[in-house]
């Protein structure tokens, strides 16, 4: 009985390691899901596959015949449950989506935490330390790696002063942008045009650079230049 209960322990300290050393990245990195979120995942998820690996134990009542869970049924269900929590840390501020590599983390800590409580302690080490390292090499690389930078961006012009589309890419294209895609809306009851696009360039100084180009244009009533982020 009590190697049992030790046995519980190891499983339970292993999915408690692996999830605390997850979480201190995304803690690190001020992320709203970090030590304690993933530590509980892991270990919330072990806890639920001893249920399956000690069935023996919990339902000594009742023959193994008729009361028999199934592992990986139990396992299917952590990875689906775990869902709302990892949508909880999804967040949308603006245009621009945060979250989904937290998201990501959580759902990995979670199938960490079944390795745990099954035992299979190489692949609970194997695979913090994957998960780990994609969580910080990962972003390292990503950082340096040369990428087209994506930004929403609205002008808004007076109805009898403005550039025209092909004015407006010219701007952009001077500035080192391409326009992905532009739309039209003419708001404050036909008083003012407005228009939106997606548009993309190789060098983040370019942003700077167009913002105090669109300042300099009087004929400009408001603009917005909003990164997208993931």
């Amino acid at each position: 009985m009590e190697s049992e209960w030790l046995d519980i322990l190891a499983h339970l300290l292993v999915a408690t390691v692996a999830g605390g050393l997850i979480g201190l990245e995304r803690s690190y990195h001020g992320r709203p899901a970090g030590f304690r979120t993933h530590t509980l995942v892991c270990v919330a998820s072990s806890l639920l596959m001893l249920v399956t690996m000690y069935q023996s134990k919990w339902f000594t009542g009742a023959p193994l015949d008729t009361v028999r869970v199934d592992p990986t049924r139990m396992a299917q269900g952590v990875m689906t449950g775990i869902g709302f929590l990892g949508a909880g840390v999804i967040m949308r501020e603006g245009l621009t989506v945060r979250g989904l590599t937290t998201a990501a983390s959580i759902w990995t800590t979670a199938a960490i935490g079944i390795l745990a409580g099954v035992g299979f302690y190489s692949a609970v080490l194997a695979g913090s330390i994957v998960t780990i390292g994609i969580l910080t090499v990962f972003r390292k690389v990503e950082n340096r790696m040369r990428s087209q930078i994506f930004a929403y961006n609205t002008i808004i012009f007076g109805r009898d002063d403005y550039l025209s589309e092909g004015e407006i890419r010219a701007l952009l294209s001077k500035n080192g942008f391409s326009v992905a895609n532009i739309s039209y809306r003419l708001m404050a009851k036909g008083a003012q045009l407005e228009y939106r696009m997606t548009i993309r360039t190789m060098d983040g100084g370019n942003i700077e650079k167009l913002s105090k180009t669109l300042l300099g244009l009087t004929s400009i009533v408001e603009f917005n230049i909003s990164m997208a982020g993931d």
